[in-house]
């Protein structure tokens, strides 16, 4: 097995110690091996790492498994998931720095300091998981389409200009702000969408769109119960409604329940328009489109887990119709 670490410095916010430490502990446990078939490589730019996984994968033996280590936050995690998904056979794992592990935080929120632990990670075994396909783009967590992300794409800009106590503060504030604003903006809170999954229409006015893999986003728990290997994604449509009302709908969503004026099914396939252009956030990434066509890939990465962690522990949540 090749084992190739791929970090990202802008997640480490100009602390290169950190990653001097990492890049140490990788060497340490190598040196104890007796073959010792590993590199490390840094992520210059965006989707950098994709070149970077084509190339190892090129340099390997015929039928030898690639494991790759996303050292970072949520944008590296998702470059090798796009890079990964193109090779059958590659295996993933999310070293957690920086950017909160949305999709770690299924084996338990409180422990995800464990995914750090490296040479665990390089025993541990993998979990066979589904992803998103959007176009020519995956997706680990989920494809979310709400009142506040075009703002949100503003926020991650500004992640760039700002060290990681500024951003971290800014980023409350202008989240707060950002909520209150959006909901009395109607083209922001009450788009209309013309829906389908499965071939069922759901078109409407809606203040949320979320389609999903797992059951968390922004660091916390979702409404969504969201299992990432059933071969399924849940599909989550708040509607629109008076500022107030939306406002406390989102928030009960953002707290794990499902607000009343939801409507949460299950599909494989879904389609999403918009007769205006909207900012669509794919995991980390963020597109702008007027069209989005979904669809799970089941069990297309296998991710690596920590202390043995499962999908197991998850619980299904009941599916409601419209």
């Amino acid at each position: 097995m090749r084992h190739v670490f791929v970090f990202d410095p802008k997640a480490f916010f100009n602390q290169q110690w950190k990653i001097d430490n990492i890049v140490d502990i990788i060497g340490q446990f190598f040196r104890t091996q007796e073959k010792a078939a590993f590199s490390i490589q840094y992520s210059k730019y965006r989707r950098n790492a994709l070149g970077i996984i084509c190339d190892e994968i090129e340099k390997s033996e015929s039928g030898e498994v690639i494991r790759i280590y996303a050292i970072g936050g949520e944008e590296i995690l998702y470059d090798c998931v796009n890079g990964s998904a193109h090779f059958p056979g590659t295996q993933l794992a999310f070293v957690p720095y920086g950017e909160t592990g949305n999709f770690l935080k299924i084996f338990n929120e409180d422990k995800i300091e464990v995914f750090q632990d490296i040479p665990s990670l390089i025993k541990a075994e993998t979990l066979p998981t589904d992803i998103i396909k959007c176009g020519y783009n995956y997706a680990l967590n989920s494809c979310f389409i709400g009142m506040n992300t075009s703002a949100l794409k503003s926020l991650k800009d500004l992640k760039l200009r700002l060290n990681e106590r500024s951003y971290r503060f800014m980023s409350g504030i202008f989240s707060f702000f950002n909520n209150i604003f959006s909901a009395f903006d109607r083209q922001s809170a009450g788009r209309n969408f013309k829906i389908t999954v499965d071939g069922a229409d759901y078109s409407g006015n809606y203040s949320l769109v979320h389609v999903a893999n797992s059951p968390y986003i922004y660091g916390r728990k979702s409404g969504a119960a969201a299992v990432p290997d059933d071969g399924i994604l849940n599909v989550v449509l708040i509607k629109a409604s008076n500022p107030i009302n939306t406002l406390f709908s989102v928030s009960r969503y953002f707290n794990g329940k499902l607000p009343k004026n939801c409507v949460l099914v299950q599909g494989k396939i879904i389609n999403i328009h918009s007769d205006n252009p909207m900012w669509i956030q794919l995991d980390n990434e963020y597109i702008q489109d007027s069209d989005v066509n979904l669809s799970v890939v089941h069990h297309a990465a296998q991710i690596t887990a920590a202390e043995g962690f499962s999908y197991s522990l998850i619980k299904g949540g009941l599916i409601h119709g419209r």
